[in-house]
């Protein structure tokens, strides 16, 4: 595969001053008035034509700071980044627009800073305002845009800027369902005619659809490089791990898809259709998923929850038994099951379950144990009405003949 971007030992390192009197003590004197903070440290990799790498971190992991030194916004202390071709970037919401000028005037503006000429916007330009969908409001002044106004005219302008490499951090998060539905779309299309794109979310679900490859940085460095999926577990971990004063939480050497404090274990998870008896299931079909339990001390206020992902690893359908109310204390030594017992109406396919153990709502607060992929079943067949899509709405359907008056 062809290289479209090499980043080499990447380091940055901020100086902070007390105040500005230490910044200029510093210059005059030549004596150290500053502490250092490094937001990037060794970082390398590389990008492929075509490919979408998704980078991942906690908020101060560095992520942003990697994709400015990427688009040459600052300069890297240290290191080299190597580009072949055009990179275009969304970082921060509005960068590169003149807040008193309209949104038409702005496309010249902004297309003419990211590298086109002004003939290339002009052959183009019916185009951004056609997928912005502003409408009259392209005339009006950026100051009078909401921010999904303004997402909506920055990424319109990225995408016909026809790039080699896009950098696409966190922009899709801001603005409607409709709009970055629309965007997800047009990024596909752009990956198939071999664009590079560079993509930043805390939306895990659009990591995974998206990305071919993700990095998880943590504390300025790689902390991991692998499968979207892979490394999402890992970055599951990391911020379960915040929460462990005690650093009692460990990942299982066998199986990288397991961590927590491992103070109550998950020891098996099974799914079985009522009428299949086996985890090759109807839609519509009623199934159980059975969790069974082996608790090694006495922890009062659990919650034990699945998660059903599709084969993308996209969330489809997760509960625990904190959302239904059940108080779980579990004692020393004890084994115990946990069944969900539902009807499955979802689509064809092939699906995965994740379990957990913790307490209150979520993995983040005290997680015994987290095991992801922990059984697999098959959608095979409809029970019922036919239906098209992931899942299964029942509607009331009424038809009848209106007289014309």
């Amino acid at each position: 595969m062809k290289k479209i971007l090499e980043v080499k030992n990447i380091t940055k390192i901020y100086k902070i001053y007390k105040n500005n009197f230490n910044r200029l003590k510093e210059i005059f004197t030549k004596k150290i008035c500053h502490k250092e903070f490094i937001s990037n440290k060794n970082i390398s990799f590389d990008l492929y034509e075509g490919e979408t790498l998704g980078i991942i971190g906690v908020n101060g992991a560095g992520k942003s700071t990697i994709l400015k030194i990427i688009a040459g916004v600052i300069e890297p202390s240290s290191g080299e980044v190597v580009r072949h071709g055009r990179v275009t970037a969304l970082l921060e919401l509005g960068t590169g627009f003149n807040h008193e000028m309209s949104g038409y005037d702005n496309i010249y503006l902004n297309g003419t800073l990211i590298g086109m000429s002004n003939k290339e916007i002009d052959s183009k330009i019916k185009d951004i305002i056609a997928f912005s969908e502003l409408g009259d409001y392209i005339y009006e002044p950026i100051k009078s845009y909401s921010s999904g106004m303004s997402m909506r005219l920055a990424f319109s302008i990225a995408i016909f800027s026809e790039p080699k490499i896009l950098i696409v951090d966190e922009a899709l998060s801001v603005g409607d369902a409709h709009f970055a539905a629309k965007c997800t779309k047009a990024l596909r299309q752009r990956k198939e005619q071999n664009m590079s794109i560079i993509y930043v979310s805390h939306d895990l679900n659009s990591l995974k659809l998206l990305c071919d490859r993700v990095i998880l940085l943590n504390h300025g460095e790689v902390a991991k490089e692998g499968m979207p999926e892979d490394v999402i577990n890992s970055y599951n971990f990391l911020i379960s791990k915040l929460n462990d004063a005690d650093e009692k939480m460990s990942i299982k050497d066998d199986n990288k898809n397991s961590f927590g404090t491992f103070d109550v274990e998950i020891t098996n998870v099974i799914i079985k259709g009522k009428d299949s008896n086996s985890n090759i299931i109807s839609s519509g079909e009623e199934a159980t998923i059975e969790v069974s339990i082996l608790s090694k001390k006495d922890i009062p206020n659990m919650t034990v929850g699945i998660m059903i992902r599709d084969r993308f690893g996209q969330d489809i359908f997760g509960t625990n038994t904190y959302h239904h109310k059940l108080n779980i204390d579990f004692k020393a030594n004890k084994e115990y099951v946990c069944n969900y017992k539902m009807p499955l109406n979802i689509g064809s396919g092939k699906y995965s379950i994740t379990a957990a153990v913790h307490s209150e709502d979520t993995h983040l607060s005290n997680c015994s144990h987290w095991l992801d992929n922990a059984a697999n079943f098959e959608i095979a067949g409809i029970v019922g009405e036919v239906f098209i899509g992931l899942c299964r709405l029942k509607p009331n359907i009424v038809f009848k003949k209106v007289d014309i008056k």
